[in-house]
């Protein structure tokens, strides 16, 4: 697999996208499609709302919300960007759409809490003509205009299918535990059906697997901790749906005083490329946020144009943007994370991690 190719290619889409909606702002055209209400008037001086959907994954607060900010400004200096997070609570995302609609949003970015609550959001949005896109979740019940996201299924026969080659590298035999997402969010439903793609046809025993509420690490440890109990030294790998899962998974083990089995992740966060580097979490997938955030940022401007960008492809009947992530693990964190300039060793290669930063020449 070209990784380089890949990440090249993501970068080059989102240029296009990029480049459209600056084309857009300069022209005051109406594009490819038809005009929506919520983008009629142009996108001077609008305001639009980028609800995020939980406080459990760091990523939010740190990467989404500066970098789509930040293109926004770049795009629409006069514009303004309503920001909330629901902390994991649907009710509350549902409260601060209805706000973001009370002060006159022309676009609302949306990660759903709950995928399927998220419709009643969906259609009060479109009631108003002001168009919602869908941001690394899907709402599958009720469309969208846009979704935008890496490829969740992939990402889960991705992470999946590294595990699964690397214990067959190493003569493992044994079974599995498979720590899925959570349960109301479709995006996690999607990486599961990817897991599944990869573990089911491996030749090793999927010997239980937990939809994990909220995604909660402390969720994810409790229930791994029960199977560490049941299954002992038969575990010799745990396919983990995210980094906060995965380091669940990764201290039940410790904290049984057990060695730590090859365990997988996504997002890569700064706390899961610690764990790589020091051996104790064996991948992550890097999808940089800042490929999805500016083009949802792109996307919005275009819509807050009045114009109705098309889709590269199709999923749950709306027009859909969906980029390919890469694999991560310690043969080559250094060229995805670090020479790429996603990460900085400085705030990485910190107290306990220096040593392995040093053995892997990332400085």
């Amino acid at each position: 697999m070209n990784r380089i190719k890949m990440r090249t290619s993501a970068f080059a889409a989102v240029a296009v996208l990029a480049t459209s909606a600056l084309a857009a702002c300069g022209s005051g055209s109406t594009g490819d499609g038809e005009a929506t209400g919520g983008g009629a008037g142009g996108a001077e001086n609008g305001k639009v709302a980028f609800l995020m959907p939980d406080l459990a994954s760091t990523r939010y607060e740190q990467q989404d919300k500066p970098l789509f900010e930040a293109k926004m400004k770049e795009l629409c200096p006069s514009c303004s960007v309503i920001y909330q997070n629901a902390d994991s609570d649907a009710a509350k995302q549902q409260q601060q759409a209805n706000s973001a609609l009370a002060q006159g949003v022309k676009a609302i970015v949306l990660d759903p809490v709950d995928s399927t609550a998220a419709a009643s959001i969906v259609r009060a949005a479109q009631s108003q003509q002001v168009p919602i896109i869908a941001y690394d979740r899907p709402i599958p019940s009720t469309p969208a205009d846009y979704y935008i996201s890496f490829d969740n299924e992939k990402i889960g026969s991705m992470i999946a299918a590294s595990l699964v080659e690397h214990l067959k590298a190493e003569g493992a035999e044994g079974g599995v535990l498979q720590v899925n997402g959570s349960p109301t969010d479709a995006a996690a439903g999607l990486i599961k059906k990817g897991i599944h793609s990869a573990v089911d046809t491996s030749g090793f025993k999927l010997l239980a697997e937990y939809d994990t509420p909220e995604w909660s690490p402390e969720k994810a440890q409790t229930w791994v901790s029960g199977q560490v109990t049941q299954f002992g030294d038969d575990i010799v790998g745990v396919v983990a749906a995210n980094d906060g899962t995965a380091s669940g998974a990764i201290a039940a083990f410790k904290a049984a005083g057990k060695d730590v089995p090859p365990v997988t992740g996504n997002d890569a966060e700064i706390a899961a490329a610690q764990r790589i580097i020091k051996g104790d979490q064996y991948n992550t997938i890097s999808k940089p946020i800042k490929i999805v955030a500016e083009a949802a940022a792109g996307v919005a401007h275009q819509f807050m144009q009045g114009q109705k960008p098309e889709g590269k492809t199709t999923l749950y009947d709306t027009p859909s943007e969906l980029f390919v992530p890469t694999v991560v693990t310690r043969d080559n964190i250094k060229e995805v994370l670090f020479d790429s300039g996603i990460m900085k060793a400085a705030e990485v290669c910190t107290g306990e991690y220096a040593e392995g930063c040093a053995e892997l020449d990332i400085k």
